[in-house]
């Protein structure tokens, strides 16, 4: 059973609120004892609504539960992005509180998203650059759609600002966190951008067209070599 849905059912069957011992969930689920230890350090590190210790049992103590929520990339995004504004408001009770559901968010989300070796697990990248990123993402997956190349002008980890001509090949959700993968044609080589850090960016009229080498199964062939593909 993938993590995600151990997790989803784990919230689930806290939800009545009464005592459960590790390894009756352990049983349940047909994992290890070690394995729920995991996942509830990792759901009680999140900031679920959850108490007990190994040994003895666990318990949630939330005042309002919902079911388990099969959302698109779409609607995610879309749940994210008010959370990032309502995070970054003057309100500090609600700022807390969009932070705390996030945390929900990034617990269950899949583990594996993809290139694991360039952006591990669930990110808590801050709810500004969340929502920074997401501004640029219907010109992006408009250009995704139709091939079309992009001017981009976006910072380094450094800070430092510089301008390329790129074909979009991919985007890719780490947890509140957009990475666009790339082929530049000013530096002639693959990038991973994170789109938080995208300043500017133009709708080129040209289109595109696969070649040997910088396609996506090229470039996931690259990254997955070690000290491959990085991001900026």
């Amino acid at each position: 059973m993938p993590r995600s849905d151990r997790l989803a059912n784990l919230i689930t069957v806290l939800r009545d609120g009464r005592l459960h011992r590790a390894q009756d969930l352990a049983d349940r689920l047909g994992v290890s004892l070690r394995t729920i230890y995991r996942d509830m350090d990792r759901l009680i590190g999140a900031g679920l609504p959850v108490e007990g210790t190994r040994g003895l049992g666990y318990k949630t103590t939330a005042a309002v539960t919902l079911p388990v929520l099969n959302l698109s990339l779409a609607e995610l995004e879309a749940l994210q992005l008010g959370l990032a504004i309502v995070g970054e408001r003057q309100d500090a009770e609600l700022a807390r509180a969009a932070r705390a559901v996030l945390a929900y968010i990034d617990a269950g989300l899949p583990a594996d998203r993809g290139n694991t070796a360039a952006m591990p697990g669930p990110i808590p990248y801050p709810l500004s650059d969340a929502a920074r990123g997401f501004a640029h993402m219907p010109a992006l997956r408009a250009a995704l759609k139709v091939r079309q190349k992009l001017r981009i002008a976006s910072r380094d980890p450094a800070g430092t600002l510089s301008e390329r001509v790129v074909r979009p090949l991919q985007l890719e959700y780490w947890g509140r966190l957009w990475t666009l993968a790339a082929w530049c044609e000013t530096r002639d080589g693959f990038v991973l951008l994170r789109v938080d850090h995208i300043e500017t960016l133009q709708l080129l009229p040209q289109l595109f067209l696969d070649e040997p080498g910088k396609t996506l199964a090229d470039y996931l062939a690259t990254s997955a070599e070690p000290g491959g593909t990085g991001q900026t």
